[in-house]
């Protein structure tokens, strides 16, 4: 939501709202960095960070990039994942990854199959049955977790911020009370219960909860139908884990995305088992003095939040690195 997202020095506008949309997100990013005469270097491509004298190169599309400090913030979603489903390659319909998706309107009229339920699923299957498409089924594997936006007028991101620092099992519980007095019982509408706690969901799997835009009520309406995890293809038709067969004209793939991180900086030894970086925010390597990584946690307070309280933390630690050294920024 607005207040919660502001990015250091720039507030978002009153009045994009209480729930900022996708164009007025992007209106916001390119006045911040013209506010904060952000020198943004785009359609250029980082292949390697290493190393370099004191400081850093950059191996870009464009050439060597040298540098004292290196902030890497490609996120969560950098690299789409499709999966291997048996016989997709001979499917006869549409097939896009979740990332190439854009609107509903090429869509209207159509029989659409979504799979995965994440937030990226929950709100392309809502924007579907707004765009006139004839039928939506949601292909869900795992039963997630559901919140309403607003709860008797709180924003369910407050409560993410409020509840950060309490125990998982608390906020489990107590998001567990929640879900079953604003959301209700959805397995009767082909959605499964959740199998685990909300921010056992976050911290062990890292899997936000969905926070709902239109899905409880398209799916109690019958416009989307939660369907079983997609099990392979053939021909025109899908089959699913329960035996079921679907023949949609389109499949968009909502299947999520890796940080893949290995090839940018997997020789530095920064990163876990996971490809996630061991240092994050102002904390850094001692080994690798001088890189920052942000944008790789799941917090359920919001990303444009962490990212602002870590671009707070990188400043001051590079300023008093720079500082060490003699230098005044």
């Amino acid at each position: 939501m607005r207040w919660l997202s502001h990015l250091p020095g720039v507030r978002i506008p009153r009045r994009d709202g209480k729930w900022v949309a996708r164009d007025d997100v992007v209106r916001y990013l390119k006045r911040y960095a013209a506010l904060q005469d952000l020198r943004v270097r785009l359609s250029l491509s980082v292949n390697y960070v290493r190393r370099g004298g004191s400081g850093w190169q950059i191996e870009t599309s464009d050439g060597v990039v040298h540098a004292d400090a290196v902030v890497i913030a490609t996120g969560f979603n950098n690299d789409p994942v499709m999966p291997e489903w048996p016989g997709v390659a001979d499917f006869s319909g549409e097939l896009i990854h979740s990332s190439l998706y854009r609107n509903g309107h090429p869509y209207g009229g159509k029989d659409m199959l979504v799979v995965g339920a994440g937030n990226s699923g929950a709100e392309i299957a809502v924007d579907l049955v707004e765009s006139g498409a004839r039928k939506v089924w949601l292909s869900i594997r795992t039963g997630p977790n559901i919140m309403r936006r607003d709860i008797a007028g709180f924003p369910a991101q407050a409560l993410g911020v409020v509840t950060a620092r309490l125990p998982v099992p608390v906020v489990d519980k107590i998001s567990g009370v929640t879900q079953r007095l604003t959301v209700g019982d959805l397995s009767g509408y082909g959605m499964p219960r959740p199998s685990r706690g909300l921010y056992s969901r976050v911290r062990h799997d890292e899997r936000i909860p969905i926070l709902d835009v239109g899905l409880i009520s398209a799916l109690k309406r019958g416009e989307v139908e939660g369907v079983a995890a997609v099990a392979g293809f053939e021909g025109a038709e899908v089959f699913l884990a329960d035996g079921a067969r679907l023949a949609p004209d389109a499949v968009i793939a909502a299947t999520g995305f890796r940080r893949n991180l290995g090839g940018l900086v997997g020789h530095l030894d920064v990163l876990d088992v996971k490809g996630n970086p061991k240092f994050h925010g102002g904390a850094t390597n001692p080994d690798t003095p001088g890189l920052f990584f942000t944008g790789y946690s799941n917090p359920l307070s919001g990303n444009l939040r962490a990212l602002g309280i870590d671009a707070r933390r990188i400043a001051r630690r590079i300023t008093a690195g720079a500082r060490a050294q003699g230098i005044d920024l």
